[in-house]
């Protein structure tokens, strides 16, 4: 409670009075039935929130949905159980009675032990529940003999599993009837396979399953999931709403039934409960009235100014709700948090800014125990605050050394702001992006320095790939947001558009682009070539460690050093086995095994399709390793000859 509102004991004494009436009175006079009050809160189920009728589940008493809508809330995603088959709920939309799922056996693995077809909702107990328009068949065929006759690759495609310790049998799936066409039967050319099973995805995926034939775009086509429907129209339960009732479910009779303030109804309410406002409400209303007209007389009498009271009652619940509970989420792992007026004392008022940026500004400011450290302002506050919060629990649970500290953070309304330890060499970008004679010459980095920090940095994301409780997705990898220690250790900093998730997710959901052009992956931008993971971190990593190679070279100021011209003359050098254009300055044979390695793995990052990049994990050892255990990997289809200019005459657009 905010001290400058109470200006003694006898004001706090009144607004606790106050506020037992405004949340006890109400309620305690108030005879709404109590199976009402049940069922009018929608609930939580894991991570899907604002669940109603008709399902039911976790806190939610069955008399309050259907029998068949069940939900499972022990995992970190609800499920449904349909003819006795798991099915993971992906998400549930209560006003377009839909809710979309994914066969819990077939999530992240298009391999289970146990093959068994997808329940046939028209055979299914609910009877309520139907596919929506888009849903389409796919087939899978497991342990088949190679086929003796070709398939169109647009219907089809070939994925490998291990069958009884094995993978000597081939696998297809067939994403149309081929039968349709007249020149295939399906059961005479999969007959011979072991085992057959019918799967749903929508036909979207389908679509992108005919563009991309690879196991894991089968794997994110299931994964994504397709929708039920449940027929909520000309039913009792929109009578029941409509006359300001709840719907539920009589246990003991089997039928449905409509909870009203004033007891159950077979169908309705008939518009008695809702009409009438009890005379709990109306005694409890005007105490409150009463009460707060007090406290405002009081709290004129004391010089409280009404500015100051309207920000007490207009107080965002929300906002404060999100922070205090990820406070309380973190515990003692949470970074510590400061108020805007201890950033303008460490700062001496905003007084010594090192940096500025579209996110903000940063400050040089110092901790009461002598702690150097870099405040970032941000200049732009959207929403609740959701992906600032986002940011500080990314960074505020990491630990390791090439992970930029966060040693606390400031949240008030639109005040916010975050506290790092202080780099002193700034960021990498400085260091890789000069002309011959500038003064910025001086910050020439060695080979050995280079390969230091292109190794660090591999291990900080492998470290948020694997090494945290939750998978950390950065999505944000270039020059800039890699800060260099006063000895060139780096550090990965700038989780604004970082994205968690479980460690056993492969492929992440994601709604537009995200991250800086010249880094972005392809499948980010376009799912064409793929689902999103944590190989779209490799492929920035991959334009980084290019950039950082290539712009040792001194660029002519009219050349831009965007990392999208690198790989074309870089392959260049490779195909013909010169050292011309990145390596003619290296003299020392050392330095040329260096720069020729980070070259290489580099290309290896930026494969177009994600299953084609190395993991975090192998990208650190082939760095740590010898050369000649690097393969030359091949070109990227999204880099061509034809696209790029020639070094004599460089584009500029880069």
């Amino acid at each position: 409670m905010h001290p400058y509102l109470l200006p003694n004991i006898s004001s706090s004494l009144l607004l606790i009075i106050l506020t037992i009436f405004l949340f006890h009175v109400p309620n305690s006079l108030s005879v709404d039935d109590e199976l009402y009050l049940d069922c009018s809160q929608s609930f939580e189920c894991s991570n899907v929130e604002s669940i109603g009728y008709p399902f039911w589940g976790s806190n939610r008493p069955e008399y309050c949905g259907f029998p068949d809508f069940k939900l499972n809330c022990s995992g970190d995603a609800p499920s449904i159980s349909i003819q006795e088959q798991e099915f993971r709920v992906l998400s549930i939309n209560q006003s377009e009675s839909s809710l979309t799922v994914a066969r819990v056996d077939y999530w992240n693995n298009v391999c289970p032990g146990s093959l068994t077809n997808t329940t046939t909702i028209e055979n299914s107990s609910s009877r309520v529940l139907q596919y929506a328009s888009d849903v389409q068949q796919l087939l899978l065929f497991y342990a088949c003999p190679p086929l003796n006759i070709s398939l169109p690759s647009q219907l089809t495609g070939q994925f490998d599993c291990t069958i009884n310790s094995t993978t000597d049998s081939i696998n297809y799936y067939v994403t149309e009837d081929l039968t349709g066409f007249g020149i295939f039967n399906i059961s005479s050319t999969f007959g011979t396979c072991n085992t057959a099973v019918t799967v749903r995805v929508t036909q979207s995926a389908a679509s992108n399953l005919a563009l991309n034939t690879s196991k894991e775009n089968l794997g994110a086509a299931m994964d994504s999931g397709y929708k039920l429907m449940w027929d909520a129209s000309n039913n009792l339960c929109e009578q029941c709403q409509g006359s300001a009732g709840q719907c539920g479910y009589n246990t003991s009779s089997r039928e449905f039934i409509c909870y009203c303030k004033d007891g159950p109804n077979p169908s309705n309410c008939g518009g008695s409960s809702s009409s009438s406002i009890p005379l709990g409400w109306v005694i409890g209303a005007f105490v409150t009235v009463v009460l707060i007209a007090g406290c405002i007389c009081i709290l004129r009498n004391r010089d409280i100014s009404r500015k100051r009271i309207l920000v007490f009652f207009k107080k965002d619940e929300r906002d404060e709700f999100d922070i205090d509970a990820f406070i309380r989420n973190h515990g003692s792992l949470s970074p510590k948090r400061y108020h805007y007026s201890d950033l303008k004392k460490m700062t001496n008022s905003f007084k010594d800014q090192i940096g500025k940026g579209g996110y903000g500004t940063v400050y040089k400011g110092k901790l009461t125990n002598g702690l150097v450290v870099a405040v970032k302002v941000l200049s732009e506050s959207k929403g609740n605050g959701e992906d600032f919060i986002n940011e500080v629990a990314s960074i505020g649970s990491t630990s390791h050394v090439n992970i930029v500290t966060l040693v606390g953070f400031c949240y008030e309304g639109e005040k916010r702001a975050l506290i790092y330890d202080y780099m002193p060499n700034g960021s990498l970008d400085k260091f890789i992006h000069y002309k011959q004679g500038s003064s910025d010459e001086s910050c020439r980095l060695e080979w050995k320095t280079l390969s230091d920090i292109a190794v660090g940095i591999a291990r900080g994301l492998e470290y948020l790939h694997r090494g945290c409780n939750t998978r950390i997705l950065h999505f944000d990898i270039k020059p800039q947001n890699i800060l260099l220690d006063k000895d060139f250790c780096p550090k990965i900093s700038d989780f604004g558009l970082a994205k968690l998730c479980m460690m056993k997710e492969s492929i992440v959901s994601m709604l537009g682009t995200r991250g800086t052009a010249g880094y972005i992956a392809p499948e980010v931008f376009s799912r064409n070539f793929g689902g999103v993971s944590h190989k779209s971190d490799v492929y920035s990593y991959g334009m980084l460690v290019l950039e950082m190679v290539g712009a040792r070279k001194n660029l002519d100021s009219e050349v831009s050093h965007t990392s999208e011209m690198f790989p074309h003359y870089i392959y260049k050098d490779i195909e013909l086995e010169k050292n011309e254009i990145i390596f003619g300055e290296i003299t020392e044979e050392a330095e040329s095994k260096i720069a020729r390695k980070m070259v290489l793995i580099s290309l290896g990052c930026i494969q177009t399709l994600p299953s084609d990049r190395p993991s975090m994990s192998k990208v650190v050892e082939m760095l740590e390793g010898p050369l000649h255990y690097v393969p030359i990997p091949p070109k990227p289809l999204l880099f061509s000859e034809e696209e790029s200019a020639p070094m004599s005459q460089p584009s500029e657009t880069g």
